[in-house]
């Protein structure tokens, strides 16, 4: 992959290139932060003249999983005007194309998007926003102490996920054009390549971040967590919890949706919603009953979807290890807790059997 040397001045100065071409979001903060008609909650839409780029230490407050799944996100529109011939005929919505360039992105969010694309590898929607969005990431020099990518198998200096991938250095950046469409970004720019000295000390950095990582390692076995499915310690989280759905909202790994229509004067849309796992509506079938009709099971359910049936079905875990959940439940529920509990339960039974 070809690595160049950007200074941050020429990273302003490409920036507003890119706003003169693309849709360029960037994290919002303070009243940026307030959700835009236009925009994904916790990113703002870059304009002509802009400050330059401010990124937070750590994950940016709100993950990039808009962008690929719009909250909401219109399917199909149709119309009840009794003398419009096509009259209930449902048409698929138009499918947003101009290209947009998300600036700011963190290996964690980045590695969410190929998580996600495992359960909707054949949705339209998912599939077109994410042709169409670039993501322009920087490897962590700093995490934060809720952080744990690492044990999630990721790593800060993670580049896979990102269309270029920025590191910083002493006076710079390092910029790693990881695929094509990261190289489109870039095209007619005359850059300077890295040189050698660079590259070596981007590769120690690496390096390091890989030896320490592969002793971090989730030591947790999804195939066997079926064995706690009736563990104690449930309940206790079911006791705590008060399915807020804070954690399902801004996990970028999260995407269960609900879809229902909308009529206003006559005319209709079919749109598609973030829900959660957590609400006891979720799970209420029609005939009134309710699998997960207490919090112990709805509990339950979104961990044991993240540490098994996700895994069970498709390989990984369905986390990133962001730490968003872990700052942001309001009775401080810590999933790092909660997976050593269940790997000192699972030894637990081991020994004794």
């Amino acid at each position: 992959m070809k690595v160049l040397k950007i200074t941050p001045a020429e990273l302003d100065a490409l920036m507003q290139q890119w706003q003169k071409q693309y849709v360029v979001f960037v994290p919002a903060s303070g009243k940026s932060a307030a959700v835009s008609p236009d925009c994904a909650p916790g990113w703002k839409r870059m304009e002509a003249g802009s400050a330059p780029l401010f990124l937070p230490v750590g994950p940016t407050p709100a993950s990039v999983k808009a962008f690929y799944f719009p909250q909401p996100e219109t399917l199909l529109t149709y119309t009840l005007d009794n003398n419009h011939p096509d009259k209930a005929l449902m048409r698929e919505s138009l499918k947003p194309e101009a290209m947009q360039v998300v600036v700011g992105v963190r290996p964690c969010d980045a590695g969410s998007v190929a998580l996600n694309n495992l359960p909707y590898s054949e949705d339209p929607h998912f599939q077109a926003n994410r042709r169409r969005t670039a993501l322009v990431g920087f490897t962590c020099d700093t995490m934060l102490s809720t952080c744990f990518c690492r044990q999630m198998g990721g790593s800060p200096m993670a580049q896979e996920g990102l269309d270029l991938a920025l590191s910083r250095t002493e006076d710079s950046f390092l910029v790693t054009v990881v695929n094509e469409k990261g190289a489109s970004l870039l095209a007619g720019l005359d850059l300077t390549v890295a040189g050698e000295a660079e590259l070596s000390a981007l590769a120690v950095r690496r390096q390091e971040m890989a030896a320490s990582d592969s002793a971090q390692l989730a030591t947790l076995k999804a195939a066997e967590l079926g064995r706690l499915y009736d563990a104690p310690q449930w309940q206790a989280l079911g006791d705590s919890c008060i399915n807020c759905g804070a954690c399902t909202f801004i996990c970028p790994t999260c995407y269960c949706f609900d879809i229902q229509d909308e009529v206003v004067w006559g005319q209709g849309r079919r749109i598609r919603y973030w829900d959660s796992c957590m609400f006891p509506l979720y799970s209420l079938h029609t005939s009134g009953h309710n699998p997960r009709g207490k919090k112990v099971q709805r509990t339950r359910n979104r961990f044991l979807h993240k540490l098994k049936y996700f895994p069970d079905r498709f390989g990984p875990f369905s986390c990133v290890g962001c730490g968003r959940c872990v700052q942001d439940c309001p009775v401080n529920i810590d999933i790092r807790e909660v997976m050593n509990d269940l790997t000192n339960d699972l030894t637990n039974l081991t020994a004794l059997e």
